[in-house]
């Protein structure tokens, strides 16, 4: 006859949630260092915004250069901003 009663899991018990924490930034570190974090890998812009390629930057870099005047930049502008189905003010600023 076992006359030993049943004391509980042990002190062991209190790893496992030291192991899924290691899992889980394991993950966390593996999918930031692969470029799935912060808009890096699915997205085009860095910040949410344009990309250096897309006609508005050009636009701008073109109008940063001095190769256009204003006025034909705040045309042009209007022109990409109806054309990317975003909302138009006057002379082509966004509200």
């Amino acid at each position: 006859m076992n006359t030993l009663a049943y004391a509980g899991p042990g002190p062991w018990i209190l790893f496992v949630p030291l192991v899924w924490a290691a899992v889980v930034i394991g993950v966390v570190t593996v999918a930031r260092r692969a470029g799935l974090g912060r808009g890096r890998g699915f997205r085009h812009g860095h910040d949410g915004g344009p990309d250096e390629r897309s006609p508005i930057a050009l636009l701008g870099h073109r109008f940063a250069a001095g190769e256009i005047d204003e006025d034909e930049y705040w045309r042009r502008l209007t022109v990409l901003e109806e054309q990317f189905g975003r909302a138009a003010t006057d002379k082509g600023r966004r509200t």
